[in-house]
């Protein structure tokens, strides 16, 4: 949403600007410029991106209009769930979980959390982690060595597309600069046709420059902003997930788990131990 609103307000301001300033807005439509512009654009990343990460670019980019940001309320809720979760393996033995983590999503623990079981990545990561636990062969600091390894996993797959992305912002400058030149020459070979025809030349290879500048600083670099701050929530919150699943592999106490888990999480939406405590009693009550 904020997505939508963010480039309807860069719109707004660098068009609503330049007519305040007394431009005309059909000085601005120059499809030769940003046919220069955004073609060679897509050329470069072509030839810098494996068409793996081109993939993983095109599957990225629709995530930017999805809230990746976790709320006081989605921690609660996990943390809660969890934590029945264990309570029931500590009362009735570890295989009692085991039908939670093979459906999640039939689970009368796990599936109050809707949020946890709509996030695939979220889910598979832990019940995949808690597979691991149940099968008994692997000690605790192997399985936080384990799950290391694959939130480091998750995490370099997804940055070589945001990479792409912002060395693609990068090169707007450049390549506006480009059909800008393009636009000069032209306008050098029609430096006979007057006046009128040679300003609107210059008027339109400055457009270039300008689209340039605008596509880099105004969206695509923004852009790629977006998806780095989405990927920070997404490893943010398997964090917390493997605080807790590798807290009570170690020993601790259903409730001791949870604590740790809940240190792990930003202050902004981190709940307060009475917050966590009052919570969970009013939901077991």
């Amino acid at each position: 949403m904020f997505v939508i609103i963010g480039v309807v307000v860069v719109t707004v301001a660098v068009i609503g600007g330049f007519m305040l300033a007394g431009g005309d807005v059909v000085l601005l439509i120059q499809p030769a410029e940003f046919v220069v512009i955004v073609g060679a654009a897509v050329g470069s990343l072509l030839i810098s991106a494996p068409v793996g990460v081109i993939k993983k670019i095109v599957k990225t980019i629709p995530t930017i209009f999805k809230s990746h940001a976790y709320s006081k309320e989605d921690y609660l809720e996990l943390l809660k769930a969890f934590n029945d979760l264990f309570l029931l393996a500590q009362r009735d033995g570890l295989l009692a979980i085991e039908k939670h983590v093979e459906t999640p999503e039939e689970s009368d623990i796990l599936s109050k959390n809707q949020k946890f079981i709509n996030n695939e990545l979220a889910k598979t990561f832990f019940c995949d982690t808690m597979k691991v636990m149940l099968s008994g062969g692997v000690p605790p600091h192997e399985l936080e060595n384990l799950i290391d390894a694959e939130i480091g996993t998750l995490e370099a797959e997804t940055k070589p597309a945001i990479n792409a992305i912002t060395k693609m912002g990068d090169a707007f400058p450049g390549l506006g600069i480009v059909a800008a030149v393009l636009g000069i020459i032209v306008t050098m070979g029609s430096i006979d046709a007057g006046a009128a025809a040679v300003g609107h030349h210059v008027a339109a290879a400055l457009v270039g420059t300008f689209l340039g500048v605008l596509l880099a600083y105004g969206f695509v670099g923004p852009l790629a902003t977006n998806l780095e701050v989405g990927l920070e929530e997404k490893m943010r919150y398997l964090e917390t997930i493997k605080a807790c699943v590798v807290a009570y592999a170690k020993g601790n106490p259903p409730i001791i788990a949870v604590e740790i888990a809940r240190r792990t999480i930003f202050s902004d939406e981190r709940p307060t131990f009475s917050e966590l405590e009052n919570y969970m009693r009013g939901k077991t009550e």
